[in-house]
């Protein structure tokens, strides 16, 4: 993570789902202290845990800022390099409404993360090399995309059709 300034180098969360209700919310975390952070506002469900075991699912309960059950949720961990941004991250999979979301968020920010800025786990792994340039923007296209054109058109510039069709041309 050479490439990052001292403030791309904290620990950023965000709610990683769409505006408004649902069956399911995610809370993204990424930086050093995601492990501490989830570490200290879950309760597991089961008394055979024994830590987080990278790309494992644990179901558990979440304490809210106050140290008070907020939600009953899936929490994963991801070990750098191993996740999205190349850096140490988590996902909280809990209920997706508002509230409960807004108390996870509020959670883990005042566990020490801050508030990711738009984009920011994408420029993470793009300066993280886990992706290329034109794989971030095509993220970013995906997101934006309002039909299926330009969702196709979006994914198949992030598995690297471009890339690899410009490298065919160059090569002949």
């Amino acid at each position: 993570m050479s490439m990052m300034n001292d403030m791309e180098s904290g620990t950023i969360a965000a709610i990683a789902t769409a505006p408004g209700a649902g069956g399911v919310g995610i809370i993204r975390i990424s930086g050093p202290e995601s492990l501490n952070i989830i570490t200290s506002m879950f309760r597991p469900s089961s008394p055979s845990f024994k830590g987080f075991r990278p790309r494992m699912l644990h179901h558990g309960h979440i304490l809210d800022a106050a140290g008070r059950e907020a939600d009953d949720a899936l929490v994963v961990f991801f070990k750098g390099p191993h996740s999205f941004t190349g850096e140490d991250c988590a996902e909280i999979q809990g209920h997706g409404g508002p509230a409960v979301l807004a108390a996870l968020l509020d959670s883990v920010l005042s566990r020490g993360a801050r508030m990711a800025d738009r984009g920011e786990f994408t420029r993470r792994a793009f300066l993280g090399g886990k992706m290329d340039l034109s794989a971030a923007e095509s993220v970013m296209d995906l997101i934006a995309a309002e039909g299926n054109l330009a969702a196709r058109t979006a994914l198949t510039a992030r598995e690297g059709s471009i890339f690899c069709c410009l490298t065919s041309v160059k090569e002949s």
